[in-house]
């Protein structure tokens, strides 16, 4: 079939229903199955996104490209891969950056009907947990939550991941604690949503120095807080390896006690090519699929990266070697599981939470809930604000500020390996830099120095303070004078961005991910910002702020 236009194909094998369902698939235990007759699911699955960088935990917003082409929003997209994924026995996707403003509703249908459910990460370039500089803020919030809205009420919905190899080494394992906050807030929306229960997860890398705290870390504590599936993306079975040789046999007894589904969140190394995929047998094979449910190829599109599938060109798609050599594998296999009726877990206790050391860094303390309304309370409320700082500078304008006065900074302090948050530290990077100005300028009012100490070379001014009254009176009580307070109330539906007070000013893409370096690891900050800060100061009449 290589080369043939796939109109005709997909023509003669999709009937597009208006409202198409499918039967759910629920999680029990450590297992998938599909609700109505208790089958047991195993995944099938392909990575589906084309022309995609990845979902920004490396760099902040700040990064050259942010863009991403949502593989759901263009039906004709999807009615020319449908047929080549019904090929290979496709039965899930997973796509890792969509549109929740775009409509959906015919890829869904299609894939509804071609009996295919979708695992959507809810991240995106420029609004995702950076793992250098870990933030949950409401911007993130508000793009997690949306995603959510847009792809709730579709039946093939499986589950979403919250980070994707966010904390990829022992360097940067404090990012963790904000991924789970992520996982946290996700299942409590859902809930209050009222939708149908759907799982929120993680997909990790296959670090051997984090692998096992990772797992203990997001399944540990209560289950409100932890993840309700594992993905694991792992590329350890090379060309014609084998069950042992590939660490298989190592990864499965280590998740032989696990209490939720486990799976393979992408495979498929390409270091020897063509990819005959010989690991499908073992993957979906008896030693495999008591712990495993199955895994996602990672993937249908050929890239520079040249881990495709199918190479497609217009409304045409031409099958690669890899396609041909799944199709034939996957085509051997039938996995026999267990139905939910008979089948009573045992394995249900979570997993221990590992000790912060110098190989694990977050602590099971996790980050705030975001809340967009005690955000804009807080910020109305402000004498000093920012004035027109750009997102490029709030950095810098961080490790000067927060270097100033005492405990400036405390009420937005953000530290995943202590524990200690603030009760501000949730809000955007300009609301942040607001509660730091502010705090400094009343600090500095009470000493006699007030009157210029809200300048910072042009780049603050005052304004008049909002009054906080009723539900805005009690946030700001609940975070205390210090901002170090705990709020209790929790927000009510989805945030948004961008058009609030004290807004990043471009939108959730321009403040979410980048993080606020500095307060809670002053190391991050060099001396030489605040010196040159205080040197201008200092030539500008602002010498004061030094007393």
């Amino acid at each position: 079939m290589k080369g043939f236009t796939a109109t005709a194909l997909a023509g003669a094998a999709l009937v597009l229903a208006a409202n198409a369902a499918v039967d759910p698939i629920v999680i029990k235990g450590s297992k998938f199955f599909y609700e109505t007759n208790g089958t047991q699911f195993f995944i099938k699955g392909v990575a589906y996104q084309q022309d995609y960088l990845g979902n920004g935990t490396t760099t902040g917003s700040s990064s050259s490209d942010t863009s991403y082409i949502d593989p759901l929003a263009d039906g004709s997209s999807c009615s020319r891969d449908i047929p080549y994924l019904q090929q290979l026995q496709t039965n899930t996707i997973r796509v890792y950056a969509i549109d929740p403003t775009k409509n959906h509703d015919q890829c869904m249908s299609m894939l509804a009907d071609a009996g295919i459910y979708v695992i959507a990460d809810l991240s995106a370039p420029g609004d995702s947990i950076v793992r250098d500089s870990p933030t949950w803020n409401d911007d993130l919030y508000a793009r997690y939550t949306s995603v959510i809205d847009a792809m709730a009420n579709y039946t093939n919905t499986m589950g979403f991941f919250a980070g994707n190899e966010v904390s990829n080494n022992n360097t940067n394992t404090d990012a963790s604690a904000f991924v789970k906050a992520a996982v946290r807030d996700m299942k409590a929306y859902i809930k209050t949503k009222n939708y149908r229960t759907i799982g929120v997860g993680y997909a990790t890398n296959d670090d051997a120095d984090i692998r096992e705290d990772l797992a203990n870390y997001f399944d540990c504590g209560e289950s409100v807080n932890a993840i309700d599936f594992w993905g694991y993306n792992i590329y350890s079975w090379c060309g014609n390896s084998s069950y042992t040789e590939s660490g298989y046999d190592v990864r499965t007894e280590e998740f032989q006690n696990y209490n939720v589904p486990v799976f393979f969140a992408e495979y498929g190394c390409n270091t020897v090519q063509p990819r005959q995929f010989t690991e499908v047998q073992a993957l979906y094979g008896s030693q495999m699929t008591p712990v495993w449910s199955g895994g996602i190829v990672y993937m249908y599109f050929q890239e520079a990266n040249d881990y495709g599938l199918v190479s497609v060109s217009g409304d045409s798609v031409s099958t690669l070697d890899d396609f041909n050599y799944l199709s034939s594998q996957l085509a051997s296999i039938n996995p026999t599981g267990v139905n939910s009726n008979s089948y009573n877990p045992t394995n249900t206790a979570a997993a221990a939470c590992p000790t912060v050391g110098t190989d694990w860094q977050a602590s099971s303390n996790l980050p705030p809930t975001p809340n967009q309304e005690l955000c804009e309370c807080m910020f109305n409320a402000l004498t000093c604000v920012p004035d027109n700082v750009s997102t490029d500078e709030i950095g810098d304008f961080f490790g000067v500020v927060c270097g100033l006065g005492q405990d400036t900074c405390a009420g937005i302090a953000a530290n995943g390996t202590t524990g200690d948050y603030g009760a501000y530290g949730m809000c955007n990077p300009t609301q942040q830099l607001g509660w730091a100005l502010n705090s400094y300028y009343e600090q500095q009012q009470a000493a006699g120095n007030g009157a210029s100490a809200c300048d910072f070379s042009g780049s603050a001014k005052t304004q008049a303070p909002s009054s906080p009254t009723g539900t805005c009176a009690t946030l700001i009580s609940q975070a205390g004078s210090a901002g170090t307070g705990t709020v209790t109330s929790q927000p009510s539906g989805t945030g948004h961005s961008g058009s609030g007070s004290g807004s990043g000013g471009s939108g959730s893409s321009s403040s979410s991910s980048a993080g606020v370096p500095g307060f809670s690891a002053p190391a991050h900050v060099g001396m030489l910002q605040v010196a040159c800060y205080l040197a201008i100061a200092v030539v500008s009449g602002a010498g004061m702020i030094l007393l």
